[in-house]
């Protein structure tokens, strides 16, 4: 008999049919997202814009607040939290390390939705845009074959625009401000990172419906990510060689430019340069991304592995341009943190009071042409008589002037 029973689990081990069933995964009674950001600007007087400056006091608003970035140099911090107990949202709490710099708790507040804010008034048709996009992608000092891939609005039709711009993106997994979710920063909490903060140490998280005794640990290696700090100095008729320091902890880079000029027929122009070695130009990637992501897309050549650090432009994709500038992403860790812990024994069920996902990333700017702003520059930049009365810093002047990619195109091609 005990033969018996032996080779009939040696054949059962065999089978598919015999294999252990999956472990049972419950979902988390509540769930608590943190997105962690740096910006970096690489020009002349930026520094006086970050966190807890004067400066950055009063440009704040002028800019908005984090979810997912502004553009304004410094630290940026986006949280959300969700409780199946109170699927409508929760008056919640963030308790932060003192390492933080700012006053804790933190208050979540359930994000609200507007009356009248969708539907309502009727919206007028967008006139159909005039000019082109003009898109390079891939580092090297020559324009490849095939290149540039050229979208003409007076001829293209609807779809063909959708295919040009698909790309590649970053799957939506952090601190979202949706209805059902509790957010800092928010309506009544608008308090900027400062410089120093870092989110190494003990946070808790509390609130009605939320698990009681909800304590989690930040260790070293998922603390806010170092500056970037890129260099585009060059001569836009000729090739930019794009090099940038690099960043602790990156798990790889990817870099977008972008410009526009008159055509020879007078005509807008938008030009469009990724670091892909696809012909991805990056509109759903400067955004976090998890390792694993990472991992797949550098494999793929559209992301730049860690040890990359320079790409060269292409000899005059951008001569004639006006307000070049290329961005940089350096991707980071991630932490996923769940209690209890998934049991080892697959036929015990999970059953996860609660999960935290902290995500990283650091972000910079460059205009094309330029030399980069050494670390400290800030200190040499001028006084407080010498600054334009309106803008204050060289550099707010050019965070008006670019704003963000939408706005840029709704610039270029019409309103």
């Amino acid at each position: 008999m005990n033969k018996l029973i032996v080779a009939a689990a040696g054949v059962c081990a065999a089978l598919p049919v015999c294999a252990q069933s999956p472990q049972k995964v419950h979902p988390p009674v509540a769930q608590f997202w943190m997105d962690a950001a740096t910006h970096s600007l690489s020009l002349p007087g930026v520094e006086e814009m970050e966190g807890d400056s004067p400066l950055a006091g009063m440009l704040g608003g002028a800019f908005g607040q984090a979810r997912g970035g502004t553009g304004m140099p410094g630290k940026w911090l986006d949280s959300a939290l969700h409780t199946r107990n109170k699927p409508a949202g929760t008056q919640g709490t963030h308790a932060i390390p003192a390492a933080m710099r700012i006053a804790s708790p933190l208050p979540l507040l359930p994000v609200t939705v507007e009356p009248g804010s969708k539907g309502g008034e009727t919206q007028e048709a967008p006139e159909k845009p005039e000019g082109r996009l003009v898109f390079y992608w891939g580092c090297g000092e020559a324009v490849r074959p095939g290149q540039p891939r050229v979208l003409d609005f007076s001829k293209a039709a609807p779809e063909e625009f959708g295919k040009f711009m698909t790309g590649r993106h970053a799957p939506d997994r952090g601190a979202k401000a949706v209805p059902g979710r509790s957010v800092w920063p928010n309506r009544t909490s608008t308090l900027r990172v400062p410089k120093a903060a870092s989110l190494l140490g003990e946070h808790a998280v509390g609130g009605e419906g939320v698990p009681a005794n909800w304590t989690f640990a930040v260790a070293p290696g998922f603390d806010f990510m170092e500056k970037v700090r890129l260099n585009a100095a060059g001569d836009p008729a000729a090739s930019i060689p794009l090099r940038w320091q690099a960043v602790a902890g990156a798990t790889g880079y990817f870099l977008t430019a972008m410009a526009h000029r008159r055509g020879a027929d007078g005509a807008n122009e938008l030009i469009l340069w990724s670091s892909s070695e696809a012909p991805d130009p990056g509109w759903g990637l400067m955004n976090y991304l998890a390792p694993a992501r990472v991992d797949k897309l550098i494999a793929e050549k559209v992301v730049l592995p860690a040890k990359t650090l320079q790409c060269a432009l292409p000899k005059a994709i951008f001569a004639g341009t006006e307000g070049a500038f290329a961005n940089l992403i350096a991707y980071g860790p991630e932490l996923n943190l769940a209690h209890p812990p998934r049991p080892a024994d697959p036929k015990v069920d999970w059953k996860p009071e609660w999960t935290v996902r902290l995500r990283l990333k650091s972000t910079g700017m460059a205009l094309l042409g330029e030399e980069a702003a050494a670390p400290g520059a800030a200190a040499d930049a001028p006084t407080a008589d010498e600054r334009p009365a309106a803008g204050g810093s060289p550099a707010t002047e050019v965070l008006k002037e670019l704003g963000n990619p939408v706005n840029i195109l709704k610039g270029v091609f019409g309103r």
